[in-house]
């Protein structure tokens, strides 16, 4: 007995650590009070085309259709955020980028959408919003209508990626399915300019933003973000591998 009860409590103390890491996939939208802002208020740790982007009043904005990227390259994080579009709005979040000045096939974008304008509902559904563009779309529609603030909570830890957009899981992603680059998984056809396929894109780069594209504006706030260190950070959950 005596030997028993300390190895009791050494196994309670294991359990409870374990339960100290990060829960991937998330099943909710985490608390940031802690984590650190992406961008500076002066945007002195982004890289951008002069005279582009703005951010006052803690919104960030783009008056042209240049994209605005962080100058730190990470691995595995979550990035947390708000966006805001308008009418005709498309814009994305741009991960894992390895080439800013070629990003398009050289990154992983979730997209953003005013799904709510003709032009973008007709489209195909990995162009509309929250899919990851081309590649997969959103399990459901969860953006708001123009005017009205949305959340991400966009999760990559090494080839899997998770987005929650407003509450609602739309995207599980495993990158190591899509080894065609001409077809999807599920047999749809990628676009032309998305030449290379996921699989053989690197599971690190720089995060970027698409500025003001089809001519319509897009409002980003309260962009946080947590790196995942360590595989200490990391508790994934039942049913995911890495």
């Amino acid at each position: 007995m005596k030997t028993f009860i300390p190895v009791f409590f050494v196994l309670i103390l294991a359990v409870q650590s374990c339960k100290s890491g990060i829960e991937i996939p998330p099943t909710s939208h985490p608390d940031v009070t802690n984590w650190q802002d992406l961008f500076t208020d002066d945007l002195s740790n982004a890289m951008f085309p002069e005279g582009i982007w703005t951010f006052k009043e803690g919104i960030l904005t783009a008056s042209e259709d240049q994209a605005i990227w962080t100058k730190y390259d990470y691995d595995n994080f979550m990035l947390d955020l708000e966006f805001k579009t308008d009418t005709g709005t498309n814009s994305g979040v741009i991960l894992y980028c390895t080439d800013i000045k070629n990003w398009i096939p050289n990154s992983i974008e979730i997209q953003i959408a005013d799904d709510y304008s003709e032009e973008w509902a007709s489209s195909p559904p990995t162009w509309q919003c929250g899919a990851v563009f081309g590649h997969l779309p959103a399990t459901k529609s969860m953006v708001e209508h123009p005017g009205e603030w949305n959340r991400f909570t966009i999760t990559c830890v090494d080839n899997l990626i998770y987005v929650l957009l407003n509450g609602e899981q739309i995207i599980n992603m495993d990158m190591k399915l899509w080894t065609d680059p001409e077809v999807n998984p599920d047999g749809s056809e990628i676009p032309l300019w998305l030449h290379i396929p996921v699989a053989d894109l690197p599971t690190h780069g720089f995060i970027g933003f698409q500025g003001k594209h089809a001519g319509a504006p897009i409002y980003f706030r309260n962009l946080k973000i947590k790196e995942l260190s360590s595989d200490e950070d990391i508790i994934l959950l039942p049913g995911v591998g890495k």
